[in-house]
């Protein structure tokens, strides 16, 4: 391959460097693009409204209203300004198109409140709470905490929310002016309004036959709750009037107390055909989910086995798996975690605005460009050679594609020190980078012994750092290190050592293949 009077060979390792540079830009942009893709994310509908009774759900693509093309909230705006327009108990026909559903009715001016969208992800990098905004909420127990209390309320819940498949969710103990103990949590992307209806569900579970509590969530009653294969399944599916329905069930199992329970309330129940005279009843947070009919050959029997059933309806049946599945996941982790150990009130919620963050965002990124110019001009001064600089910055340049790409296909959120760990390891690449330049061009020895001596002293900064590093993520808690990784130096400690693990392995073998051919 030939650039201008320069005959560049295409070695393994820029081929590797090139294979990567492409990987990368396929997980951050995906194929097809998804830049291109058209339409409005529904972000949130509300339950027991019109609109939801039609069908549409969190998640969907509005493609078109009222035979409108909506891809930004400007055109959603004036597709619905008709409907913002109504006066009371005024209807207006809609036609709402989704992706997999045609929504054709009479809505009334309350349509605007019921939803909630926004513009789709033109790349599939994810954002922290700083860079896209969500929801912040300082939250008390009704009875004052010690600090081993707040640290158990803070394991339950992080175990509780994870059930839902949040991606960014952080918790954090507060001590307030009147120096009381409590819990903050943040979440990215979320509104305050879903934050408080997370925080709301308590997750109290009872299973009672009558009036009488056989057992309660939590290790104390319940010593194993299947999960997997042929303890928790999918039982059956079928039509409904909503749609789709799918039965769920998985196996519990009881201590020996609860067994006893057990046996001593169903001994005091009459027989009534196959079955005895009451059910066992579960409840959530008081309300009655599901009953169970109880056998009578288990009358006044220990049973230390028992098994759970419940549903989940949807559009589809698909639909109907999944939340059914969702359904179980959620029963399942509130019969581990048992009951949360008290009340909870929330005292101060916040919308955070990601209007800061974007501003910060932008200014980093501008000096992050000036930085790598102002460091080619040097190069350019230092060698005086335009195309050592240029494959100076195509590296770097390329190394934070290869950091964005590796955060999005393991599903990393970007925060602001997360964007400071990528700068960090620009500056890391470029040091290496005129290593192995200086090396290159002095010309005592072999330019392979040089390149040789370059990329030893490169491995051996890079081992310094990687170990210095590896405690602020968190993965050697189990020893007791890396407290801090649950605060704000844990995004810059992971992309940091993405950035200078690729950069070992990768980019900088490239370069000094380059550098070769640049003597």
């Amino acid at each position: 391959m030939v650039y201008g009077k320069l005959r560049m060979k295409i070695t393994f390792r820029i081929w590797l460097l090139i294979i990567f540079i492409v990987l990368s830009a396929i997980s951050i942009f995906g194929i097809p693009p998804i830049a291109f893709e058209k339409g409005l994310l529904v972000d949130t509908v509300e339950q027991n409204s019109d609109i939801f009774d039609q069908g549409l759900r969190s998640g969907m693509k509005i493609i078109s209203i009222n035979d409108v093309p909506v891809n930004t909230l400007a055109d959603y705006a004036t597709a619905l300004g008709p409907v913002s327009n109504l006066e009371e108990n005024q209807t207006i026909k809609v036609t709402i198109v989704t992706e997999t559903l045609e929504i054709i009715n009479l809505f009334d001016k309350s349509l605007i409140d019921d939803i909630s969208v926004k513009e789709l992800a033109r790349s599939r990098i994810k954002t922290g709470l700083d860079l896209q905004g969500g929801s912040r909420a300082l939250i008390k127990a009704d009875v004052p905490l010690t600090i081993e209390q707040l640290n158990d309320l803070i394991a339950v819940s992080e175990q509780r929310l994870n059930v839902y498949g949040l991606s960014d969710v952080k918790f954090f103990k507060v001590i307030t002016s009147e120096q009381e103990n409590v819990m903050g949590i943040e979440i990215a992307g979320s509104s305050p309004e879903d934050l408080e209806e997370l925080i709301a569900k308590q997750g109290h579970f009872e299973a009672k036959i009558g009036n009488e509590t056989v057992f309660v969530g939590g290790d104390k009653d319940i010593t194993h709750v299947g999960r997997t294969g042929t303890d928790a399944y999918i039982s059956e599916c079928y039509p409904v009037q909503e749609g789709e329905a799918c039965n769920f069930q998985f196996v519990i199992f009881l201590s020996e107390e609860a067994a006893q329970r057990h046996a001593d309330i169903t001994d005091e129940l009459t027989f009534e055909g196959a079955y005895l005279s009451e059910q066992l009843d579960f409840y959530i947070d008081g309300q009655l989910t599901s009953s169970l009919n109880i056998g009578a050959d288990l009358k006044g029997s220990v049973a230390t086995q028992i098994q759970i059933s419940g549903s989940g309806t949807g559009l589809t049946t698909q639909e109907a798996i999944e939340n059914a599945e969702q359904e179980m996941k959620q029963l399942q982790t509130i019969l581990i975690t048992g009951s949360l150990p008290f009340q909870l009130e929330i005292i101060k919620i916040d919308k955070i605005s990601p209007n800061l963050g974007e501003e910060f965002t932008r200014q980093i990124l501008i000096a992050g460009l000036f930085a790598i110019l102002a460091v080619s001009i040097v190069i350019f001064i230092r060698y005086r050679k335009v195309k050592i600089s240029l494959a100076l910055v195509t590296v770097s340049l390329s190394e934070v594609l290869i950091i964005l790409g590796a955060a999005s296909l393991i599903g990393w959120n970007l925060d602001l020190p997360s964007i400071a760990g990528i700068i960090a390891a620009i500056g890391t690449g470029i040091d290496s980078q005129i290593i192995i330049l200086d090396e290159a061009l002095d010309k005592r020895e072999s330019i392979a012994q040089r390149i040789k001596k370059a990329l030893f002293i490169i491995v051996t900064a890079f081992t310094t750092t990687f170990v210095a590093l590896i405690p602020l993520t968190g993965l050697l808690g189990f020893m007791g290190i890396g407290a801090a990784s649950a605060g704000l130096l844990k995004g810059f400690a992971v992309t940091t050592l993405i950035g200078i693990t690729t950069g070992v392995l990768i980019s900088r073998p490239a370069f000094a293949d380059i550098a070769k051919q640049l003597e």
